[in-house]
């Protein structure tokens, strides 16, 4: 079946009238940086003050972008993503914790949805945040190479040992696990660990996936580095490939600090370089399993594109997919009615927690350039075929 991103019809399938007129109004807010910007400035001195906002932001941008605030609750999402052979990544989407009875939470947390998605088969991956089972600060000591004291070093090792619980959860149980990236400072210990835990659990096939950010100048380069010690290691590479998150906090950071920014100088760049990756990993099926986990519409077609030029089928179990819940349906429903391995990330926890992801997806549909546009240009598309 050929793909077309502008079939709006199967884009918004799962979508009454009331709840896409939701969705355009949402993006609509969104949309306006200077609205975005003040709502983030609203929302930090609500939660510093504990005025309660929970009214407000369940059922609004939490509804648009979560499952909801506990599994139980999310199960319908994933079900109704699973009626449109969409699967589910469910996120526990909270960071920014501090404690190791907090970091122990989380882990056990993450290995019940490992443990979950063996029972349901709408949920093709899990995922975890490496920030919530680790201080960031520690990582970053750690990525530095400077030397840990004593307690920093056993508080390292009980990092690595929920590192390895998780991984080894998903291993025995046969379900993928995404290990999401973070800022540069910090990700060079995180790189370590999960090379690590791929050395182990990834023998037979991919169940550990690194999240390669192709927007950094480095990590093209990095990629194909990964493959070569794989090959010697005689294990498989699991790869998450996405354009980037922090491209504002990196570059700040860079100047302040007076160090060269690791961002590329343009997003033709970043485009290359992701572009480069895709292929690269399709060169090398054999050995490397991967996820084109990107909104952009040229990427996602050109892999379309790729694999037919192979002639491989559209459900090849080396090649997934991704979208973030709330956006880019038009990529993800129209992939998935062709027949290709689409999942969701599909994020939740209590509301007040997971509020730093959904500012962080205001922001994203605010500075995309063309993705705001683009959704609320489809939505408007969809409405007007249901009148006619």
């Amino acid at each position: 079946m050929p793909v077309s991103f502008n079939n709006t019809q199967i884009a918004f399938s799962s979508q009454s009238d009331s709840s896409l007129t939701r969705s355009y109004w949402l993006f609509k807010l969104v949309s306006s940086p200077a609205l975005v910007s003040m709502g983030k400035w609203a929302t930090d001195i609500a939660l510093a003050l504990h005025i309660p906002i929970k009214w407000v932001i369940k059922p609004t941008i939490f509804r648009q972008f979560c499952g909801g605030e506990t599994v139980e609750e999310s199960r319908k999402k994933v079900e109704e993503l699973g009626k449109f052979n969409v699967k589910s990544i469910l996120d526990y989407s909270i960071e920014g914790k501090e404690s190791e009875s907090d970091f122990d939470k989380c882990a056990d947390e993450i290995i019940a949805i490992v443990k979950e998605a063996k029972q349901n088969k709408n949920i093709g991956f899990s995922v975890f945040k490496p920030t919530g089972i680790a201080r960031m600060s520690l990582l970053e000591k750690k990525s530095s190479a400077q030397e840990l004291s004593g307690d920093e070093k056993k508080e390292f090792n009980r990092v690595r040992e929920r590192f390895d619980r998780i991984c080894k959860a998903s291993h025995e149980i046969g379900v993928p696990i995404f290990v999401d990236a973070e800022e540069s400072w910090i990700q060079k210990a995180v790189d370590e660990l999960v090379n690590e835990m791929m050395s182990l659990y990834n023998k037979d096939k991919a169940i550990v996936f690194n999240t390669f950010q192709m927007y950094r100048k480095d990590r093209f380069d990095y990629l194909k580095e990964c493959f070569s010690n794989a090959q010697k290691g005689n294990y498989s590479i699991g790869a998450k490939l996405v354009r980037g998150a922090y491209m504002e906090k990196e570059r700040a950071r860079a100047q302040k600090m007076n160090y060269p920014s690791p961002i590329n100088d343009s997003k033709e760049i970043t485009d290359a370089h992701y572009d480069h990756a895709l292929r690269f990993c399709m060169d090398h099926l054999d050995k490397i399993s991967f996820c084109c986990a990107s909104h952009n519409e040229k990427s996602s077609m050109m892999l379309v594109d790729l694999m037919n030029q192979k002639n491989l089928p559209a459900n090849h179990p080396h090649i997934y997919f991704s979208q973030l819940l709330g956006m880019s349906d038009h990529i993800s429903y129209n992939l998935a009615a062709a027949g290709y391995n689409v999942s969701k990330y599909v994020p939740y926890g209590p509301v007040r927690d997971v509020i730093p992801y959904l500012i962080r997806r205001a922001q994203e549909n605010t500075s995309v350039e063309g993705q705001t546009g683009r959704e609320l240009g489809l939505i408007l598309k969809e409405r007007e075929r249901r009148k006619n």
